[in-house]
């Protein structure tokens, strides 16, 4: 079922009512975020999941965009990194999303762009056929080339490709941060599971000012 727990208006208050929810919050890592050693995740804001038309259209989607334009704007110009995914299928590497979905994303389809608002001139787009960004991409071999030792995660879908990525990361050593107001899915309940899961033993659950403020104490100019 799908919901819109998140709009304009609401973001930041659900948001952080979200975090000071979850169990565990005297743990959390925020101090430990290093802006200069990290790369920013904005996975799948692809006309797919926020063209109202599309069957796979996510309602809250459309609120979390300006928070990622702010933190994609802030780790640009302190030339931080930045890496955007789009989620492609072929026949060949589709594997079990073809007969979970009955449906996948083709190049060919206009709904599979990344949506205008992140037409960056220096934009790098990493291409995926799963739910995990690690997943036969080059990613990790970029990140160590880069030094890069933290990842944000953003994006689209929270539960699925987010998640699953925000795991992946973990498992190769990476500290993660993931962000509450920055990622959406089809319901509420689907987006605070995996705050909980993650929360538990993967991620650090953060919010996109939180990020903005370290980045400007941290990073410098």
């Amino acid at each position: 079922m799908k919901t819109l727990y998140f709009s304009p208006e609401n973001i930041e208050s659900r948001s952080t009512e979200m975090l000071q929810y979850l169990p565990g919050n005297e743990r959390r890592r925020i101090d430990l975020f290093a802006p200069k050693n990290s790369a920013l995740f904005i996975l799948d804001m692809q006309s797919y999941f926020l063209e109202p038309s599309s069957h796979a259209f996510i309602p809250s989607a459309e609120a979390i965009v300006p928070g990622l334009q702010k933190l994609a704007n802030a780790y640009y110009e302190k030339n931080l990194p930045v890496i955007f995914t789009q989620h492609l299928n072929t026949p060949q590497d589709a594997g079990s999303m073809s007969s979970w979905w009955r449906d996948t994303i083709r190049i060919e389809d206009p709904l599979s762009a990344i949506i205008p608002e992140f037409s960056y001139s220096n934009r790098f787009v990493l291409r995926k056929s799963q739910y995990d960004a690690f997943y036969e991409t080059s990613l990790e071999e970029k990140l160590n080339r880069l030094n890069v030792k933290q990842v944000v995660i953003c994006g689209l879908m929270t539960h699925l490709c987010c998640e699953t990525t925000a795991r992946s990361a973990f498992v190769r050593g990476f500290e993660v941060f993931f962000v509450i107001d920055g990622t959406a899915t089809y319901n509420i309940a689907h987006h605070q599971a995996t705050l909980l899961n993650l929360a538990h033993g993967f991620a650090t659950p953060v919010l996109v000012a939180e990020l903005l403020a370290e980045l400007e104490v941290k990073a410098g100019n």
